[in-house]
C-alpha cells in the first residue's frame, strides 16, 4: 500500500473520530437534550376487549380518543416525551402495559378508563393503588382486573392471580410505596381539573388492587373519566367535545403535577460527570425563619421504625401520620441550601423520587412554592 493511501486512510479515520467527539459534545451540551418528563399514556381495553357497552357506547373507542388527545396537548411540550401502550384498537395484555412504561422508564402512567354500573351512577375517580376493602373499590378493581382472563397463559403470566376471587386482590402487596405520595398527588390534581374546569361530578381519589398500577414502577394512576351507562355522562364521553375537554383536564393536571415536582429543584447527581479542576463553589446559606425543611422519602400504610438499615442507611429520619400514610422524612433544617443537600443524598442512595418539604412551627405542610417567595 502506497504512504498516500495510508495517509488518506489515517486521515479518514481522524476525522470520523473528531467528528463522533465534536457530535457527543455538542449533545452533551444541547439543553434540548436534557432528560425529558416520561408520560405513558395507557388507553384501558382494546382489540376483543371492547371494555364495558354502557348505552351501546364503546369504552375501549372512547379510552383511546381521549388518551390520544392527551398525548397531543403534552407533547406540545418540549420537555415531555409521550409513550402510549397502544395508539389503534389493539389488545395489549396488562402486564405488557406495565412493562412498557417500565422498560421506558418514565416519570408517570396514566391509564383511562370508562366506569359502569347498574344504576343511574355518575362521577368521575381516580384511582391508585392500594388494599382497599370497600366493596365499590373491590368491585371497580375486578372488573379492570377481569381482561386478564382473556390472555391464554394468563396463569402462568400472573403467578395465580384471579380476578374473579377478591381474596387474591387482597394478596397483592402494595408495591409501590414509594410512589404512593406521588400517585396520589396527581390523583388530586386530575379530580380537581375535572371539577373546576369540565364541571364534572367527582367520586375522589381512591385506592383499589389494579394489577395494571401493582406492576408499574412509578407514579401510577387508572383514571375513570365517567359512568357510560348514565345517560348524561355516556352522551358526553362519546361525544367529540366531551372527550376532548377531559383530555385537556388530564394533560392540564400531569403539566400542574409536573410543575410542583420541578418545584422541589430536585438535583440529578451525574455519576459519570467528568471531574474539573476547579474550585469548589460553596453556596450561601438560606435561611427561612420558622420553616422547616425536610426531604421527603416515602410514604406507606406500614409503620416502620425509623432505623438506618430501614432507610438504606440514611440517619435522621423522622416519621409523621398523615391520615392513614406513614411519611418518611430525611433530615430537618431551616437553610433551603442544605435541605437540597440532603436531597442529593437521598437520590445517591437511591430515592429517585425524593423531595422537599417545607413544614410551619406547628408542623403543617406548607407549599414549597409560596416559602420560596
Amino acid at each position: 500500500m502506497r504512504k498516500k493511501d495510508i495517509f488518506k486512510i489515517y486521515l479518514t479515520i481522524g476525522l470520523l473520530v473528531w467528528s463522533c467527539l465534536n457530535g457527543a459534545f455538542a449533545k452533551a451540551q444541547s439543553p434540548s437534550t436534557s432528560k425529558k418528563f416520561k408520560v405513558v399514556l395507557d388507553a384501558g381495553h382494546g382489540g376483543d376487549d371492547s371494555g364495558n357497552r354502557g348505552n351501546g357506547y364503546y369504552e375501549k373507542n372512547i379510552a383511546l380518543d381521549i388518551v390520544l388527545a392527551v398525548g397531543a396537548e403534552l407533547e406540545k411540550q418540549k420537555d415531555v416525551e409521550v409513550i402510549y401502550t397502544r395508539k389503534k384498537d389493539v389488545f395489549i395484555p396488562l402486564a405488557t402495559r406495565a412493562d412498557i412504561a417500565n422498560e421506558a422508564n418514565a416519570d408517570l402512567f396514566i391509564s383511562v378508563h370508562c366506569n359502569s354500573h347498574s344504576s343511574q351512577a355518575k362521577g368521575t375517580e381516580t384511582f391508585v393503588m392500594g388494599i382497599d376493602k370497600n366493596e365499590k373499590n373491590m368491585r371497580i378493581a375486578k372488573k379492570e382486573n377481569a381482561v386478564i382472563l382473556l390472555e391464554d397463559n394468563y396463569e402462568e403470566r400472573y403467578a395465580g392471580f384471579d380476578p374473579n376471587k377478591p381474596e387474591t386482590m387482597i394478596g397483592l402487596e402494595l408495591m409501590q410505596e414509594e410512589y404512593l405520595d406521588q400517585s396520589l398527588n396527581l390523583a388530586s390534581f386530575i379530580e380537581k381539573e375535572f371539577t373546576s374546569a369540565v364541571r364534572r361530578s367527582s367520586r375522589g381519589v381512591k385506592q383499589g388492587p389494579f394489577w395494571v398500577l401493582h406492576r408499574s414502577v412509578m407514579p401510577s394512576v387508572l383514571v375513570e373519566t365517567g359512568f357510560l351507562t348514565n345517560n348524561e355522562e355516556g352522551r358526553f364521553l362519546n361525544s367529540n367535545a366531551g372527550r376532548v375537554k377531559m383530555a385537556k383536564a388530564i394533560s392540564t393536571a400531569v403539566t400542574n403535577y409536573k410543575k410542583a415536582i420541578q418545584a422541589t429543584e430536585s438535583i440529578t447527581v451525574a455519576a459519570d460527570a467528568p471531574v474539573v479542576n476547579e474550585p469548589v463553589r460553596v453556596e450561601k446559606s438560606k435561611i427561612y425563619k420558622d420553616v422547616t425543611f425536610k426531604v421527603q422519602l416515602a410514604a406507606s400504610k406500614r409503620k416502620l421504625e425509623t432505623k438506618s438499615y430501614n432507610f438504606k442507611g440514611l440517619k435522621n429520619v423522622s416519621r409523621i401520620k398523615d391520615g392513614r400514610l406513614y411519611k418518611y422524612y430525611y433530615e430537618a433544617t431551616s437553610d433551603y441550601t442544605l435541605a437540597r443537600r440532603f436531597l442529593q443524598d437521598a437520590k445517591v442512595k437511591g430515592y429517585k423520587e425524593a423531595f422537599i418539604v417545607p413544614f410551619d412551627k406547628s408542623n403543617n405542610k406548607l407549599q414549597l412554592k409560596q416559602v420560596l417567595k
